[in-house]
């Protein structure tokens, strides 16, 4: 008896250690933290050994473990949910049961998951477009895309740009009861990317005659040319999403060449004749200053031409919003950015507050504190609930 005891007390012991992260004392419910980061590091070494013994790309494993997600679309006494596609790329719509006489408001979602990972149906998303429907009395359009690695960009941009663009015709938006002038996009992490990509391309578009109303960007992925800015180095080892994992998202957008992820790693993927893009995610002049800390920027070191050349979209503006120009930003409506503390991502958002800002956009910023990338994902956990309320609250005042 004895000696069961001593092999459930080491292995009690080990399973501890394994679970518990050391975290930063303004984290709320760290317990909750541990152990969705305990469900994602396992996803993670499990998807990594069957990549190293060559059974299935890491993406695919991933993918599988996340699946389990998934929600079927279900009406129920407030909101009527149903799937279908809008010019073959798939959707999920919410519509209010209840009868109006006047026209609704349209919102516009595009999930999250690094361009590789990630659907409509998954609770999370389900649950959140629930609530904005019911709580903003709107029909929400929440779109999926083909996901790399089998698809690379610009598929993904392409597979939202075409849906939108359905949504956004006018008889179509009829269909459906919206009102054309309370049209709004949002979007998380890579879907945060996306919507702001979309948002810049609509301005262009002579085909496209109805404008949004709002884009609501929350925790986006806005720029690949440098992963040495503050929030990377702060945040590379915090749960949920590591700089490894973003950089692997981000070349994994591009190309199953992992030789793309190595130079994106050590900071070295953009060449010299591009260098001049590099003024637009300066964080030494786009980040206000209690978010610098101290940290000194470094002149970023040039890579070589030919992975430019392989994989152009490295450097187009429609994966790295936050390239574009000032007088491509001015046209932009009403913006809401969520940002956290403790995310790889935080100085994206927050570079792209100042850049919006001074080209005359207006925008509205919730930064929070003691909250990691995700944090609007998981709605089980007190700070994403409360995320959650504020985001569609900001909706149902400007939208």
């Amino acid at each position: 008896m004895g000696k069961k005891y001593f092999v459930f007390l080491i292995l009690g012991v080990l399973l501890a250690a394994y679970i518990y992260e050391p975290l930063p004392d303004n984290v709320e419910e760290q317990w909750k933290i541990m152990l969705l980061n305990t469900f994602l590091k396992t996803s993670s070494y499990l998807a990594l050994f069957a990549e190293i013994l060559g059974l299935n790309h890491f993406m695919e494993s991933m993918t599988l473990f996340s699946s389990i997600q998934g929600f079927p679309p279900t009406s129920d006494e407030n909101i009527t949910v149903r799937d279908t596609t809008f010019n073959d790329i798939p959707v999920r719509i919410y519509v209010p049961q209840q009868k109006t006489k006047s026209l609704r408001r349209g919102l516009f979602y595009i999930h999250g998951g690094g361009w590789c990972l990630g659907s409509n149906d998954y609770y999370t998303y389900d649950l959140l477009s629930r609530w904005t429907a019911d709580r903003l009395d709107a029909v929400v359009i929440s779109t999926n895309y083909r996901l790399a690695p089998k698809y690379h960009f610009p598929v993904q941009f392409e597979d939202v740009y075409t849906a939108l663009k359905w949504f956004l015709d006018p008889q179509i938006l009829e269909s459906y009861g919206v009102d054309p002038g309370r049209i709004g996009i949002s979007g998380d992490s890579a879907g945060g990317n996306l919507a702001a990509a979309v948002a810049q391309q609509l301005l262009e578009d002579p085909d496209i005659k109805i404008k949004l109303k709002v884009q609501s960007l929350i925790y986006p992925a806005l720029q690949n040319f440098d992963f040495d800015l503050p929030s990377y180095r702060e945040n590379a080892h915090y749960p949920v999403l590591s700089k490894s994992l973003m950089v692997r998202f981000w070349s994994e957008y591009f190309t199953t060449d992992r030789s793309l992820k190595k130079a994106m790693l050590s900071n070295q993927h953009i060449p010299l004749e591009s260098s001049h893009l590099f003024k637009f995610v300066n964080w030494s002049s786009l980040l206000p200053e209690k978010f610098k800390k101290g940290h000194i920027y470094k002149t970023p070191t040039h890579g070589s031409s030919e992975l430019a050349k392989k994989y152009p979209g490295i450097l187009d503006v429609k994966a790295s919003p936050l390239l574009a120009d000032d007088s491509k930003l001015r046209g932009l409506p009403l913006t809401y950015v969520i940002t956290c503390q403790y995310d790889v991502l935080r100085d994206d958002g927050l570079m792209y507050v100042t850049r919006l800002q001074n080209s005359g956009v207006r925008v509205i910023h919730n930064h929070i504190e003691g909250a990691f990338h995700g944090t609007l994902y998981f709605l089980f956990t007190k700070v994403g609930y409360r995320a959650a309320n504020q985001y569609i609250n900001w909706l149902h005042e400007n939208l």
